[in-house]
């Protein structure tokens, strides 16, 4: 017969949120939204579901906090568009890859992307994200037509250079020097924007 269990916060050491967080970003990241749950997440955390349900609430919560990518489209955005108009394509492809190569932001990003091709939930995220924060300081910053269409097809490329290289690994792009990238995509990016 199992022991009731009592009332009260569950028990777990002041790392477990960390740890909680860190295995989420992995599980999402390798298993997407729909196929990470609290029980799995919790597995790799080596804690009790109940100590994520009560640090993170439902698995929507926890995706949410463990997408918290550390980009700031706010102050990246206008400084990479500040510079000379002919080399904006390159700057947004090299900040882009050199923001990845961070492993912080490339275990996040992953899991986003794996999210929003593989889920109901992630979709509304990276469109959200897109359309509210990203796209529109794009889109004003260009003073050309149709700019919101332009950031769209700048944020269409960028996310299928992300999905090959960093999801699915596919060779040569995968191991590609970011240079080699940058002279490559970077004049894509600039067309899209500018032609």
């Amino acid at each position: 017969m199992t022991k009731p269990r009592g009332r009260g916060r569950p028990k777990g050491g002041t790392d477990s949120r960390s740890r909680i967080l860190a295995a989420a970003i992995e599980e999402f990241g390798e298993r997407g939204y729909e196929g990470a749950t609290i029980r799995s997440i919790a597995a790799r955390a080596g804690v009790d579901s109940a100590l994520v349900h009560h640090y993170f609430g439902t698995k929507a919560d926890l995706f949410a906090d463990a997408a918290d990518v550390p980009l700031r489209p706010d102050v990246v955005v206008p400084i990479i568009l500040s510079g000379p108009r002919d080399e904006v394509g390159e700057r947004i492809v090299r900040y882009v890859l050199e923001s990845f190569e961070r492993d912080d932001v490339r275990r996040r990003g992953v899991m986003l992307l794996r999210t929003a091709v593989g889920g109901k939930v992630g979709s509304p995220l990276i469109i959200g994200f897109l359309t509210r924060e990203l796209l529109p300081r794009v889109a004003r910053r260009l003073d050309v037509p149709d700019a919101e269409l332009r950031a769209e097809l700048v944020a269409s490329q960028i996310a299928g250079m992300l999905m090959i290289r960093y999801v699915l690994g596919v060779k040569p792009i995968a191991d590609a020097p970011i240079d080699e990238l940058v002279a490559r995509v970077g004049p894509t990016i600039q067309r899209y924007l500018f032609d």
